[in-house]
């Protein structure tokens, strides 16, 4: 499964459920069904069952187009996530599992790839994972936990959370080294890198201004937990027209001289640079983006 292509996925509480359903008409590229952070401890149980009833009645996304599906259960170390885990590796036996896993505050690669394993003896298609990374003990280890499996797809970085073990400030520069070394441990691994989602959710611009910085530095895609927030997200990530014209002429020129370096509009071109054309072109090629004047999903 390959999720580099994909821009945003949408944050949605596991104890409402009126809003799974919209959630998947918001645009994003998947939904993530949220039983940890989103959900009082009081609403575990209740927001479990919420999420599994709804899993076992849709209609799996791979074969329909749909916005992919996550389900963020609780973290390893947590009360919730035995009963959490029973209920998915259920869901796997009959058929109607997620298409993806988000495992929070993860710092062990073999902690992450021991979950996984437990899933593989139901016999089943597994679901992808992505990785939350929020601590120091997970930062030190992230390039492992990228590796940890076949199933890890992607690292989220868990900004709040990790600013808070650090003793630092959740801001941009603080924070600048982690991202960092979030993007080397994605690209050795070939995954993809999912930011921290941006928390003012009125402050648009501030949200686009933060999503072309984290397109910069090699991330991926990022986080969102409102509707509104996806479509400046999928604006700030996807190619500008100069960027996809500029892309296409490379292309065409490594196509018309297979071998050697070119000139470009006066740029020497060498693999690597046509390499990063073609996923621009790639990420030009993932959808036309939509029309989110009228929508309402909240």
């Amino acid at each position: 499964m390959d999720l580099t292509h994909a821009c945003v996925f949408l944050f949605t509480p596991g104890h409402a459920p009126q809003r799974f359903d919209k959630g998947l008409r918001s645009g994003a590229d998947g939904v993530i069904l949220d039983l940890e952070d989103a959900v009082a401890l009081t609403d575990k149980e209740a927001a479990r069952g919420h999420v599994f009833d709804w899993l076992a009645r849709r209609t799996p996304s791979a074969t329909q187009g749909q916005p992919l599906v996550c389900i963020r259960v609780n973290s390893l170390d947590s009360a919730f996530v035995e009963a959490d885990n029973r209920a998915l590796v259920q869901a796997l036996q009959r058929g109607h599992g997620p298409d993806l896993v988000m495992v929070p505050k993860v710092e062990s690669a073999a902690a992450l790839a021991g979950l996984v394993a437990g899933w593989s003896a139901v016999g089943a298609a597994l679901p992808g994972v992505i990785a939350l990374i929020e601590s120091a003990r997970g930062l030190e280890q992230v390039a492992a936990i990228a590796q940890a499996c076949p199933q890890v797809v992607a690292l989220g970085f868990g900004g709040a959370d990790l600013a808070a073990d650090l003793g630092c400030e959740f801001a941009w520069e603080p924070l600048l080294y982690a991202r960092g070394r979030m993007v080397q441990a994605a690209a050795l691994a070939r995954v993809a890198l999912l930011d921290v989602p941006y928390l003012a959710v009125k402050d648009a611009a501030g949200l686009a201004l933060e999503t072309r910085r984290v397109k910069a530095l090699g991330f991926t895609g990022k986080l969102a937990i409102h509707p509104e927030q996806v479509g400046v997200i999928i604006q700030s990530l996807l190619p500008s027209a100069s960027e996809v014209q500029f892309a296409q002429a490379i292309v065409e020129a490594a196509q018309s001289s297979p071998s050697g370096v070119r000139v470009v509009a006066g740029r020497m071109v060498d693999e690597p640079v046509v390499a990063a054309a073609r996923r621009v072109l790639a990420r030009h090629a993932r959808a036309t983006v939509p029309d989110f004047s009228e929508r309402s999903v909240a």
